[in-house]
């Protein structure tokens, strides 16, 4: 057969190059790229959906300072069949099939239906003009340029998430809401303009809601429900774990109703906001910053645009810069800049406060743990705050151990950041590499190179940040900073000893006991004995003592 003929390739100048360049919108982008938000599988898509919509509802209640109560509802719909286009979307992503026919992108699979994810919360609500961006426009929120504590940092999650089942079902998500008990609630039905990521608003009209303040989401979309280690359920239950503050009731489609009750009624510290850390500026942003304040001249634009800088710290910063105080930050020119970085670098200054963090605290994570593992043994770990970029955070470890949980098989750690748990991507994260690295057959366990312990055994680790360095969009994995993972195996052996000292405690409780039950074995024995002897003579019965004497003694030393 002879080889197909290859097909000239046509000369194209840079002018009609040029004709077809254009701005890409980012709702285009991560349209084609879907997988780089967590939406790369349709059992990954509903757990991601309904992640970001929590996350949202305890931010908002947190903030406002109310206990969150929470709904989760999952509906399931008749599977989707094969070869429907989604005409209603603007940019279908579409594939062919083995027959050669355009069916809609992650919407025609045997084992994916639809499913209506419904997340209530009592939260403050959104004022009206507020939803249509907030739920359908991506990058657009109040935490990214927040230095404190929060679980959304983006702005793209839920929006993200109403966009893929948009691009799946061509269904538009529906909001409810209302800021109030003397405000009405609205409802409000959202699409995303792909083209140029704005949003497109279907329906906005005032309702009847019972609740006094809130929010409800609803989104349709194409996905798989399972049940597992990496399944909705699962994050709920840790969830409920690292958050004893919230109520939260859970309607899956298979089975019943699951509520987990808070374990405390108080909320966590509120985090407040901070100034960047001189050590964590970059070239860049410090050129960005100088051209952009509003500081006359460089002492103030110090001791106002970072924190723990102030007199004494500011000098010595332009000491080492060779620049003067008094000078117009605007004026500065590279070779300055430069200057003042390398003044920065060579300044001892002191590590950021900590008021921006919430941690969890060690009483409540027991508490959590005690809510969701039944075991012997407790404990927790809150290490105190460090630094990576100018960044503080904390690191806060909680350790089960024994009671019902399986002796002959892998410890289970459970991983979080920001309070969120963490399901996908263990072995890229630098909490599963910190486990892995400490050495627990020092603690009384076995492990195995390279591998996690084995045992009865539940590992909870939790970073809390003002940035969690996270390795993607999806936030599903911890990036390895030294510093990070040194304060992680830091917090594991300090737990470890605890851990040891319980073992070594109920090995010797175990081996008394032995030693009691052979004791309690043959006193019977003895008894009869010693009845035999008192009816000998004085010498025969002394011999005799003085053997069971020395036998008593050999039993108590073994």
């Amino acid at each position: 057969m002879a080889a197909p003929a290859r097909r000239k390739r046509t000369p194209r100048t840079a002018e009609s190059m040029a004709k077809s360049q254009r701005e890409i919108s980012i709702s285009e982008f991560f349209t084609k790229n879907r997988h780089l938000l967590g939406f790369d599988s349709p059992a990954k898509a509903l757990l991601t959906t309904i992640k970001e919509a929590v996350d949202n509802s305890l931010d908002a209640c947190e903030e406002a300072g109310i206990a969150p109560v929470l709904l989760v509802e999952i509906r399931s719909h008749k599977p989707a069949k094969l070869g429907i286009e989604l005409a209603s979307v603007d940019t279908p992503e579409k594939k062919k099939n083995g027959n050669g026919r355009a069916t809609a992108a992650n919407g025609g699979g045997k084992n994916e239906e639809r499913y209506t994810i419904i997340v209530e919360d009592n939260g403050p609500g959104i004022v009206p003009a507020q939803i249509p961006r907030i739920f359908a426009k991506l990058l657009y929120g109040s935490k990214f340029h927040s230095l404190k504590q929060s679980r959304g940092q983006q702005g793209i999650g839920i929006s993200a998430a109403g966009m893929y089942g948009q691009l799946t079902t061509g269904k538009p998500v529906t909001v409810y809401s209302r800021p109030g008990a003397g405000n009405p609630a609205h409802r409000v039905q959202l699409q995303i303009d792909l083209k140029k990521n704005e949003p497109q608003v279907l329906v906005s009209e005032e309702t009847i809601w019972e609740k006094d303040h809130g929010t409800r989401i609803e989104i349709t979309l194409t996905g798989s429900y399972k049940r597992g280690q990496h399944s909705v359920d699962n994050y709920l239950e840790q969830t409920a774990i690292a958050n004893p503050h919230v109520h939260l009731t859970y309607v899956p489609p298979k089975g019943e109703q699951v509520v987990y009750a808070n374990a405390t009624a108080d909320l966590p510290a509120e985090s407040r906001e901070i100034q960047p850390h001189p050590y964590g500026v970059e070239l860049g942003i410090l050129a960005r910053m100088l051209k952009e304040t509003k500081c006359r001249n460089l002492n103030s634009f110090m001791k106002e645009e970072f924190c723990r800088v102030g007199d004494k710290t500011a000098e010595q910063i332009f000491l080492h810069a060779e620049l003067p105080p008094r000078k117009n930050p605007k004026r500065l020119v590279q070779d300055d800049i430069q200057r003042l970085l390398d003044g920065i670098a060579e300044t001892r200054i002191a590590s950021p406060p900590t008021d921006c963090l919430s941690p969890i605290g060690e009483d409540l994570v027991m508490a959590g743990l005690r809510s969701g593992v039944e075991a012997d043994f407790y404990t927790s770990v809150t290490r105190p705050a460090a630094v990576y970029r100018g960044n503080p955070f904390q690191i806060e470890v909680g350790v089960a151990y024994g009671g019902e949980l399986p002796g002959d098989e892998l410890a289970r750690v459970m991983r979080f950041a920001n309070r969120v748990p963490l399901l996908y991507q263990g072995s890229a994260c630098a909490i599963h590499k910190a486990v892995l690295t400490s050495n627990w057959r020092s603690y009384g366990l076995q492990q195995s190179r390279g591998a996690l312990p084995t045992g009865p055994l539940v590992i909870l680790i939790h970073m809390a940040s003002v940035w969690v360095p996270f390795t993607s969009e999806s936030k599903e994995a911890v990036a390895h900073y030294p510093e990070i993972v040194k304060e992680m195996r830091l917090a594991l052996q300090e737990a470890g000893r605890r851990l040891q000292r319980h073992i070594r405690r109920r090995a010797r409780e175990k081996d008394a006991a032995k030693k009691q039950s052979y004791i309690q074995k043959y006193i019977p024995h003895i008894g009869d004995a010693l009845q035999e002897i008192l009816t000998l003579d004085d010498g025969d019965r002394d011999e005799i003592v003085t053997v069971l004497t020395d036998t008593l003694e050999r039993s108590r030393k073994l």
